[in-house]
């Protein structure tokens, strides 16, 4: 399934596509939860609440559907007025992304193979949604594209073990972490942290949607590309990175506890390349899709 947040007008909510159609799937969850109390529920749900309540799991989802499937339900929680797409998590608690994780990647810039797993953490102000206009500072020198596999975590994992991670991870996504090359090789040169290269306001599109681990079986084995103004400059697989999703999430959970809506930002292939003023980005992820962002220079 394909789970997603949206607005309509100034509303937020969370929604997937079933049969094609959009269902505001906060408002039937809303209703759906009623019918099981017997007693009317209040409030609906943000992407982070409905992660927290498993409906990503299989189980869940399928009862869910179930519902939606009775009767005209489905017409009935669709979304029938005018909606924006924005970034399937808009706020997610963590935004963890792994450095160098493709050896290619980690040759063209010059650095030794990791050994263990370099990481470093984005901020959720960063995020941006598919459509969303990637902001670059005049003064700022050169800022690269990085497209990556985002791993949606769906529910609190704490020291977990590779072969238990996937029962952790509720589903797929795309991810750029937009880089300010210059500013990121003097902050190294000083042994400074790379946070503020990576965490401008629009540095980290994310999108379109989340697709729930269901769809997409371990070993995660999906061709990742990006393109500008319709020329290809990176194409790997993801079978090509140094460490796996469960090595990551077993690495990083022994120090860090991940929780429903974190992001997993898994590192980018070789071909990284400088954007500017008037770009057109293309990120596709094989069984997940295609987002689509633009630059302006400001």
């Amino acid at each position: 399934m394909k789970l997603l947040s949206f607005k309509v007008g100034d509303k937020l909510t969370v929604g997937a596509f079933v049969d094609d159609i959009l269902v505001d799937l906060a408002w039937a969850i809303e209703v759906y939860e009623a019918s099981k109390l017997k007693k009317p529920v209040s409030g609906r749900v943000d992407i982070v609440e409905f992660l927290a309540q498993g409906y990503w799991e299989r189980s869940k989802l399928d009862d869910l559907l179930l519902f939606l499937q009775d009767g005209d339900k489905l017409q009935e929680f669709s979304v029938r007025t005018r909606y924006e797409i924005v970034a399937p998590v808009p706020r997610p608690p963590k935004i963890i992304a792994l450095g160098r994780n493709f050896a290619l990647h980690a040759k063209e810039g010059n650095y030794p193979v990791p050994e263990e797993p370099i990481y470093f953490c984005k901020t959720s102000s960063s995020v941006l949604g598919p459509g969303g206009v990637i902001l670059v500072p005049k003064q700022v020198g050169r800022v690269d594209h990085e497209v990556e596999l985002g791993v949606v975590i769906g529910k609190k994992a704490k020291s977990v073990k590779a072969t238990e991670a996937f029962n952790f991870v509720a589903g797929y996504t795309i991810t750029l972490d937009i880089s300010a090359r210059d500013l990121q090789r003097s902050d190294i040169e000083k042994r400074h942290p790379w946070y503020r290269s990576k965490n401008f306001d629009t540095f980290t599109p994310i999108g379109p949607w989340i697709v729930t681990a269901d769809e997409i079986s371990p070993p995660i084995e999906l061709d990742i590309e990006l393109s500008v103004n319709g020329q290809m400059r990176q194409k790997a697989n993801t079978r090509d990175m140094i460490f796996d999703i469960p090595t990551t999430i077993e690495y990083v959970s022994r120090y860090i506890s991940l929780e429903p809506g974190d992001i997993l930002s898994m590192g980018t292939p070789e071909g990284i390349g400088p954007i500017q003023d008037g770009d057109c980005i293309v990120s596709r992820i094989e069984k997940i899709g295609e987002m689509v962002n633009t630059v302006k220079e400001i």
